[in-house]
């Protein structure tokens, strides 16, 4: 069983323990994986570590778990979805370690943080891009602010880029101004439509994707209130 990175802080020889500010991100760092192969993971093995439990959370790192979404359960696909997703506060940023499972296999999927877990969804951040393994399975770690300060802001309406102009999902030429909006939930969308039907989900547009045609969302974390998301819990 892994070590928490509490434990191997308290384990740390004494020159490493009177240096906290030096060793801790060394220590953190280790404790996630960075930097190393993610070990192979099984179907529903996704369980947060003894000492970092949806229950029990640590200062500077919290685990919790994300399950099918509405649209997929309305849908009855992918009974075995789910996601496992683990946050460390490095100080100036976070790291977030997103590991999935029972997913179509060799398939693309795209990652946002998001206001609210379900339709509509509200403010949302594309994050990146996960891709399953010949299992079904996939890990992908990212960088940035994941923690109670996760907002997006827009104090005045201003010009926008038009790139992708075409139906049902054209950019906006204009933002909405608005007051800051706290983003404290994860969702995970299919890349594509037909890769949401192959796998007996609803074959459906939306625009979460680079190019805005993204199919429907297949995780979140609709496990936590809409206002109580999990990155609200870090309080670093």
């Amino acid at each position: 069983m892994k070590t928490s990175w509490l434990e191997m802080l308290k384990r740390a020889p004494a020159p490493c323990r009177r240096r906290w500010r030096g060793c801790t991100l060394a220590l953190l760092l280790a404790w996630s994986g960075l930097g190393h192969a993610s070990p192979p993971m099984s179907d529903g093995d996704l369980r947060c570590p003894p000492g970092l439990s949806n229950q029990n959370q640590s200062p500077n790192a919290i685990c919790f778990n994300m399950v099918r979404s509405a649209a997929t359960a309305n849908a009855g696909c992918l009974p075995n979805a789910t996601g496992r997703v683990r946050v460390i506060s490095l100080g100036p940023v976070e790291q977030m370690r997103v590991d999935v499972s029972g997913l179509p296999p060799n398939t693309e999927f795209d990652f946002f943080v998001i206001q609210v877990p379900n339709a509509p969804f509200g403010l949302s951040w594309y994050q990146g891009d996960i891709e399953t393994d010949d299992q079904g399975n996939a890990s992908q770690r990212f960088i940035g602010r994941f923690n109670i300060e996760t907002f997006i802001v827009a104090p005045n309406v201003a010009p926008a880029p038009v790139v992708h102009d075409q139906p049902p999902f054209p950019d906006a030429d204009m933002n909405p101004a608005t007051a800051p909006v706290h983003t404290y939930h994860l969702g995970l969308w299919f890349n594509s439509p037909s890769d949401a039907a192959a796998a007996g989900c609803a074959n459906a547009v939306t625009p979460f994707n680079g190019d805005h045609t993204a199919g429907p969302q297949v995780l979140s974390t609709r496990n936590f209130q809409d206002d109580q998301g999990p990155l609200r819990q870090l309080v670093p």
